[in-house]
């Protein structure tokens, strides 16, 4: 009997006609897989295999290699720089009016967060954020810092929502704070506004934990040594 899996003339009419089953094909083996794998990066680079190299022809092979790493790494640091170039176009506060706002903040440009701060001449707190935020101006100059005076910007602005914060991203809202109980009064300190502005995606802090937590235990710990200290001397 006629082998049905040889390949002949008549088993190709017999398997055409559905009488024989489809040819099976051979499985192709790892060791078969990796020759023809082989095979096309030699037609594709021209180069040799690594085991019919020569100890000088892969001593080149690594130094071109460490090259184009290199130069990989260079190329991407400089496009790092070039856009970090880009973004730190601030790095200090300004003062704006009313009819500078849509320019200032509106179309302050993509990808921009904009950190305005109403304040009053004369209110501490607001003298103390105009501290804070100038030194935050500085330590993030992708983030575009601006303040003006409240009723400047906004006329009849009420003075017991100061200070405010305002934070807007591309010319959209994304957060305000307003009253001296949000900042936490006199106490607030240039690291406890920098973690709230990080919270609004304004500034992209490297602190590892909300600092007011640390003044709060460093608060209750004071507490504690004056109530045993008063105690001691009664």
């Amino acid at each position: 009997m006629q082998n049905p899996d040889e390949d002949t003339e008549w088993n190709d009419v017999l398997r055409a006609k559905g009488i024989l089953p489809p040819k099976k094909e051979a499985e192709v083996t790892e060791d078969q897989l990796t020759e023809l794998l082989e095979a096309t990066i030699k037609q594709k680079t021209g180069e040799k295999a690594l085991e019919d190299m020569t100890l000088d022809e892969l001593d080149e092979l690594e130094d071109d290699e460490d090259e184009r790493v290199l130069l990989d790494y260079r190329q991407k640091r400089l496009a790092e720089m070039r856009l970090l170039s880009q973004q730190a176009r601030f790095g200090s506060v300004s003062e704006i009016t009313a009819h500078e706002y849509v320019q200032e903040v509106n179309k302050a440009g993509k990808g921009v967060y904009v950190v305005l701060h109403l304040y009053k001449q004369g209110l501490p707190l607001c003298a103390l954020i105009n501290k804070h935020i100038t030194e935050l101006a500085g330590k993030f100059p992708a983030t575009k810092f601006i303040r003006s005076i409240s009723t400047t910007c906004i006329p009849n602005y009420p003075d017991h929502n100061l200070p405010t914060i305002f934070v807007y991203f591309e010319g959209d809202m994304k957060g305000q704070m307003a009253g001296p109980i949000v900042f936490g009064g006199m106490n607030l300190t240039r690291d406890e506004l920098e973690w709230k502005l990080n919270g609004y995606g304004a500034v992209k802090t490297t602190l590892e934990e909300n600092p007011l937590k640390k003044r709060q235990i460093h608060d209750v710990m004071e507490a504690s040594l004056r109530r045993g200290a008063d105690s001691d001397s009664d």
